[in-house]
């Protein structure tokens, strides 16, 4: 495992880990900064920390991480993703709280992908689908 991080983390990492309860979400990415960037700018999260190995982003009750690939260097799923592999292909990462008219226009102002542009589901929300730079789905989505 290689470590960029300057300085102390936020918490020491066992204690966050104990305190993880329910499901959890990890996201392998090539650059935590620009993922921080993406998720905060466009997705409307909230960073709770990040550094250059890892971050927790936060948007109403759900919460999840990122880890740089470099931080993996030993673990099985980088052998996954390959160079320039998309990431989490068949993965929808849904986010009840956030207003997917906003996270759409501001997706397309930074010149996001957009898969699925906002429409009105039969399942009760309206959405939209839009990749981030290391190619996962994110679904902003609130109740019709």
């Amino acid at each position: 495992m290689v470590k960029l991080r300057v300085g102390e983390p936020f918490m020491p990492a066992g204690a966050y880990g104990r305190g993880l309860r329910g499901m959890g979400v990890n996201l392998l990415v090539r650059d935590v900064p620009r993922a921080v960037a993406f998720q905060t700018a466009v997705l409307g999260a909230s960073c709770v920390y990040a550094d250059r190995d890892f971050a927790v982003l936060r948007l109403g009750a759900g919460e999840w991480m990122l880890h740089a690939d470099h931080s993996f260097a030993d673990h099985p799923l980088l052998a996954l993703t390959g160079d320039g592999a998309p990431r989490g292909v068949g993965v929808e990462l849904r986010l009840y709280d956030a207003d997917p008219d906003a996270c759409e226009a501001r997706a397309r102002a930074a010149g996001a992908e957009i898969l699925a542009a906002c429409r009105d589901k039969p399942h009760g929300l309206r959405e939209c689908v839009i990749l981030d730079p290391d190619g996962y789905a994110w679904v902003p989505s609130r109740p019709i």
